[in-house]
C-alpha cells in the first residue's frame, strides 16, 4: 500500500474558525468551487475544480505538498507530490 512520505511537514491539522474563502481569488475577485487549507502554513485556497486552482500552485511555489480539505464535514487529505489521499487520525 501507497504511504505518504511528507507527513513530517504536518503543521496545522484543525481549519480555521472563520474562513472567508480563498486568498487569492479574494485579491483579485475570482471565484471558487472548494476550499483546501495548506497543512504547512495553514493557508486556505482554492481546489482545482476552482478556475485559479490555487492550492496547488501554493503547494508547488510554497515547496508545501499537504493539503486537507476545508469543507464542512469533510476530513481528508491529499499529498500533491505522492498523488495519494488520506485521513489522519487524532490520538
Amino acid at each position: 500500500m501507497a504511504e505518504c512520505s511528507h507527513l513530517d511537514q504536518i503543521e496545522f491539522l484543525e481549519l480555521p474558525d472563520t474562513i472567508e474563502g480563498c486568498k487569492d481569488c479574494l485579491a483579485v475577485g475570482g471565484t471558487w468551487v472548494h476550499l483546501r487549507m495548506c497543512h504547512t502554513c495553514g493557508e486556505i485556497r482554492c481546489c482545482d475544480s476552482s478556475p485559479g486552482r490555487h492550492a496547488t500552485k501554493h503547494a508547488a511555489a510554497a515547496g508545501h505538498p499537504l493539503l486537507r480539505s476545508a469543507e464542512p464535514g469533510e476530513v481528508w487529505s491529499w499529498c500533491t507530490i505522492d498523488e495519494i489521499g488520506f485521513t489522519l487520525r487524532a490520538g
